[in-house]
């Protein structure tokens, strides 16, 4: 989401006349995209600024934007004084008016405003791929876990008209885009606004059934809002990748709870149950946060079974970070962050093992891949699979021009905890 958000700025501001250049050296503007989601991420933005500033940033226009942004609000100023523009994303559609106002004398200007009536999609998008594209079609988020800053960065949830959606998705395949991975805080909270009113399963069939497209993906979706008639719209559109990434965060129903996620253990497995019943085998991926405040060694325990019985593909996982704004900076029994990084280095060696025993499952099996690009160094080509795992595999005689964006057949020959190796396959 936030690799697409550059592509919506730097597009906005090709379209003001603006050039983009190659190093932060060679720009009069440079601007940060910056992510809250976590502390560290949050401290890299300024740990970056004081270094560029140290190393060359003087008579430079400096702006920061997204996440960040958002939550320091004027405050950023007073942290950096030499940042001249502080905008959050629903106002990258004004890029351009922001720093004509700069332009013409205005020393701090601001664009943080979440008005619903103000459109969150930029009419001038780069694209970075010229093959796989992003697509918001919802932002912001309603929902208010107690660990997550989001509702305060990107604002209440906004959802794209479906023929907006429509529109973007048959002119992406038009200009020869043949993957599209639909987006938003909560992806399967999408409800158009129009009299249509088309629900989240209903918009991915619809842009899965363009033809032309080859392959559509989302993220991320929210177990609360994740509904049968999802899975149900996936087995009926092969276009629809064989990925679902579905966040859990713990495996505990007590430290559910006390996140204010919504749902409870049982009633996420049986979303799970969902998905292991369809007609398609489905590759599961998920979230998981160790170390919330008051999470016992057997609420911790219910994290770990949670990943024995799920066996899921990969997961990404953090340690409880402290956020502005959030319910659970008054929560008290705050655990250590040394037994939060013992937990989580316990939740990262068991799904290794779980990744090599899955990932071996495919050795011999036939995959379509997406050709991304080529490994020089290993003299191999790299795709990604249906189900978003990569797979690398050999083909010298072929010549990159021709591969990149291609669909071939690989039979998987090897596999490891993150990635499997193939083999061309040649059907006749």
């Amino acid at each position: 989401m936030n690799a697409h958000d550059s592509e919506k700025v730097v597009g906005t501001l090709v379209a003001e006349g603006y050039a983009q250049v190659e190093t932060p050296e060679a720009a009069e503007l440079v601007l940060y995209n910056t992510c809250s989601i976590r502390d560290k991420a949050e401290q890299k933005v300024f740990n970056r600024l004081q270094n560029f500033k140290r190393e060359g940033g003087k008579g430079k226009t400096i702006g920061v934007l997204g996440c960040v942004a958002q939550q320091e609000g004027e405050k950023l100023f007073e942290r950096a004084p030499w940042v001249s523009l502080v905008a959050g994303s629903a106002s990258y559609a004004n890029l351009g008016q922001m720093l004509v106002q700069l332009e013409t004398g205005d020393r701090r200007v601001t664009g943080l405003s979440f008005d619903r009536a103000e459109a969150f999609d930029t009419p001038f998008t780069r694209r970075d791929n010229p093959h796989r594209a992003y697509l918001t079609i919802i932002e912001g988020c309603d929902k208010s876990c107690a660990y997550c800053v989001v509702p305060f960065t990107r604002g209440p949830e906004r959802s794209r008209t479906a023929e907006s959606v429509m529109a973007e998705a048959r002119g992406l395949v038009e200009k020869g885009y043949t993957e599209v991975q639909l987006l938003g805080q909560n992806v399967n909270s999408y409800r158009d606004p129009s009299p249509a009113g088309w629900d989240f399963a209903t918009v991915l069939a619809r842009v899965a059934e363009i033809p032309g497209m080859r392959r559509v993906r989302y993220t991320t979706s929210h177990p609360r809002d994740f509904v049968r008639g999802i899975v149900d719209a996936m087995d009926a559109n092969p276009a629809i990748c064989d990925h679902i990434h579905l966040p859990v965060q713990s495996g505990s129903s007590r430290v559910l709870a006390a996140m204010d996620r919504l749902y409870t253990r049982d009633e996420y497995l049986r979303r799970i149950e969902w998905i292991k019943s369809a007609r398609r085998r489905y590759s599961l991926t998920t979230d998981i946060i160790v170390g919330f405040p008051g999470e016992t060694e057997a609420d911790f325990e219910e994290t770990l079974t949670l990943l024995d019985e799920v066996q899921y593909d990969s997961l990404f996982s953090f340690k409880y970070s402290e956020r502005p704004n959030t319910a659970a900076l008054a929560m008290g029994d705050r655990i250590s962050e040394e037994e939060k990084q013992r937990r989580l280095v316990i939740v990262m060696e068991k799904q290794r093992a779980i990744q090599i025993r899955r990932n071996a499952e495919m050795i011999g099996t036939i995959q379509e891949v997406h050709v991304e690009g080529r490994h020089r160094a290993l003299e191999q080509w790299i795709g990604r699979t249906s189900c978003n795992r990569t797979l690398n595999f050999s083909y010298p005689e072929a010549d990159e021009k021709d591969m990149v964006g291609t669909y071939l057949p690989v039979r998987v020959t090897r596999a490891g905890p993150n990635s499997l190796v193939g083999e061309r396959v040649f059907v006749v």
